[in-house]
C-alpha cells in the first residue's frame, strides 16, 4: 500500500489482507497501526518494525476505521475515542481489534486469531484441562498476561465440550474471537456492544437462556463475579479468564473487588463453586524458532477450598499447589524445571520467570 492510497475503503481492505496475511504466515501475534508511522508486529513475543510497508497517514488511518467498525461500532468510537471489535478476512483469518486514539489521532493494535481451533495437543495444554472439561458446574478459570493464550485455552475447553456432550453452551465475549460450530452441543454466542450492552446484564440474561456452560470473556469487576459465582452455585458450569500472574494471587484479585465488609462472605463462595486454575505465560523456545508455554495448575480439593476461605492460610496454597500432582496440580517452577530439562526453553529464561529463583537454581545444580 502507497503512502495515502487509501481514499476509498476498498483500499484499506487490500491493506488489512495483505499486511494480516503476512502476520498469519509468519504466526504474528498482534499488529500496531499509527499516523506517521509503518506497521509494526510482535514477532516471537517481540515488537518489530513490519518490512516493506510505508507509513501510515491520517487518511489511511481513517479508511481503515471506515472498513473496520459497522456503523454502531463508529458511533463508539467517535463517543468514547476507543472500541473493541472483531474483524474476519475470507481465507485469512480473524482479528480482534482495539481502536483508540492518542495524541489527538487514531492509532490500532489486532490480535491475530487463529481460523481454526486449537487442540489441546497443539497447545501442549497439561493434563488437567481434560479433568475441567467434564466438570459439570462450578467455576473454572484462566488466568495469565495479555496476550498469554487465556482464550485459546478456554477455545479448546469449549470445543472438548461440544464434541463429547449434549449441552447448551453460551458465550459472552468482547469480541467474539474463536467462531465455534454446534457439534453435539448448541452453542450462542454473544458479543457486548452488539448482542448485549454489557457483561452483567447478559450474564442475568444468560441465566434465563436454560444454559449447561457460560463462558465470560473476563471477570472485570464485582457484579459479573457475583453473577458468575450465583450461576455455579445454581447447577451450571461457568469458565472464565481473570489477569492474574498465577493461581495463588487469582484468588486474592477475585476477592479485591469487593469491599471489606463483604469479602469473608465472598471467599465462602468462591471455594465453594471454585473447581479450578490454570495460569499460563509465553516463553521464547531454546532455538528461538517459536513461543512455548508453560503453565501452573490449581485444583481446589476441599483443603484448598479451607485456604481460600481463611485468607490467614490462602498463603498456604502455593505449598500444596507445589505437592499436589496425584490431583493433576503443579507449580510455575516445576513445569518451567520441566521445560529446560527437555529442551525447551533455556535455563535463563526458566529462572527469569520462576516464583522462587533460589530454589529453581539449586534443582538445575542437582541439589
Amino acid at each position: 500500500m502507497n503512502q495515502g492510497a487509501t481514499a476509498a475503503a476498498g483500499g484499506a481492505q487490500a491493506y488489512l489482507r495483505e499486511v494480516v496475511g503476512k502476520a498469519v504466515a509468519r504466526r504474528v501475534s498482534d499488529l500496531h497501526f499509527k499516523m506517521g508511522a509503518p506497521a509494526y508486529w510482535r514477532l516471537l513475543g517481540e515488537l518489530e518494525q513490519m518490512p516493506d510497508q510505508a507509513v501510515l497517514s491520517k487518511e489511511d488511518l481513517d479508511n481503515l476505521v471506515i472498513e473496520l467498525t459497522s456503523p454502531q461500532q463508529a458511533a463508539v468510537f467517535a463517543e468514547r475515542n476507543h472500541v473493541d471489535l472483531a474483524y474476519g478476512l475470507s481465507g485469512i483469518g480473524r482479528v480482534r481489534v482495539n481502536i483508540y486514539r492518542q495524541r489527538g489521532s487514531i492509532a490500532m493494535a489486532l490480535r491475530v486469531i487463529a481460523t481454526d481451533l486449537p487442540t489441546a495437543q497443539d497447545l501442549s495444554l497439561p493434563p488437567a484441562i481434560e479433568l475441567f472439561s467434564n466438570t459439570k458446574r462450578g467455576m473454572v478459570l484462566v488466568t495469565g498476561a495479555t496476550g498469554s493464550g487465556k482464550s485459546s485455552t478456554l477455545a479448546v475447553l469449549i470445543e472438548m465440550i461440544n464434541v463429547r456432550d449434549r449441552r447448551h453452551i453460551v458465550t459472552i465475549e468482547d469480541p467474539i474471537e474463536y467462531l465455534f460450530k454446534d457439534k453435539l452441543s448448541v452453542i450462542n454466542q454473544r458479543e457486548v456492544g452488539i448482542d448485549t450492552p454489557d457483561f452483567g446484564s447478559a450474564m442475568r440474561a444468560a441465566l434465563r437462556q436454560d444454559p449447561d456452560v457460560i463462558f465470560i470473556g473476563e471477570l472485570r469487576d464485582a457484579e459479573t463475579i457475583t453473577t458468575a459465582v450465583r450461576a455455579s452455585e445454581t447447577g451450571h458450569l461457568v469458565l472464565s479468564t481473570l489477569h492474574a500472574p498465577n493461581c495463588y494471587d487469582a484468588i486474592s484479585r477475585l476477592v479485591s473487588y469487593f469491599p471489606p465488609e463483604e469479602q469473608e462472605t465472598q471467599r465462602k463462595a468462591i471455594a465453594a463453586n471454585l473447581r479450578g486454575v490454570i495460569s499460563q505465560r509465553l516463553l521464547p523456545r531454546a532455538d528461538g524458532s517459536a513461543r512455548v508455554a508453560a503453565f501452573e495448575v490449581m485444583v481446589v480439593t476441599p483443603t484448598i477450598a479451607d485456604m481460600i476461605e481463611d485468607p490467614q492460610r490462602q498463603s498456604d496454597i502455593v505449598e500444596v499447589i507445589r505437592t499436589g500432582r496425584q490431583h493433576g496440580m503443579i507449580s510455575f517452577d516445576d513445569y518451567l524445571y520441566d521445560l529446560a530439562e527437555a529442551g525447551h526453553i533455556t535455563q535463563e529464561t526458566a529462572l527469569g520467570n520462576s516464583t522462587n529463583v533460589t530454589d529453581l537454581r539449586l534443582r538445575f545444580q542437582g541439589f
